[in-house]
């Protein structure tokens, strides 16, 4: 079940690198027609703005699971050296942050979902560009989940790592 849920999580990471490079692609599609035959192509901008949030979720689980996650490493790992059962507390109270955290935006994004799935809104300009809402927010929902059970994982390591110093692997 471990190598499994990895696997979902680095697939998460590995779409939004895919996404960032088809990204790339369009923008520079948009800034050849706008050179050679001036004219823009319709919606680049609602895709790179609605894009930059999905990217976001989508590599977030994988920076959090692999310690990534913007935080006091030097400083941790030196408490952790020195006073492991401490460090390994204070680790289990980061991740019960980062579950605390990624449930207020979930709680925040599903009934945004559930909206935007029910009314069909979309992002654009109708008649020229439109873009539905529902499956980024589906998005939000799906990586808001996944990166709260990483962290929930990092708890449990930790919690193993102060109940059982010698069979846990932090």
């Amino acid at each position: 079940m471990g190598k499994l849920f990895n696997s979902w999580v680095f697939t998460l990471s590995g779409i939004g690198t895919v996404w960032i490079f088809l990204l790339m692609l369009l923008i520079n599609a948009d800034i050849l027609s706008r050179f050679l035959f001036s004219t823009s192509i319709h919606g680049v901008t609602e895709i790179v703005e609605l894009s930059i949030v999905g990217i976001v979720f989508l590599q977030l689980a994988d920076a959090v699971a692999s310690g990534r996650l913007i935080s006091s490493d030097g400083l941790f790992s030196k408490i952790v050296a020195g006073k492991p059962r401490f460090g390994h507390a204070l680790g289990v109270v980061f991740d019960l942050g980062g579950v605390a955290f990624f449930g207020a935006i979930l709680a925040g994004v599903y009934p945004l979902f559930v909206e935007s799935y029910q009314r069909d809104y979309f992002a654009g300009t109708e008649g020229i560009f439109a873009v539905p809402l529902w499956p980024l927010r589906l998005l939000l929902v799906i990586c808001c989940i996944t990166i709260i059970l990483v962290f929930l994982k990092l708890v449990w390591r930790h919690l193993a790592s102060i109940f059982n110093p010698q069979g846990a692997h932090s």
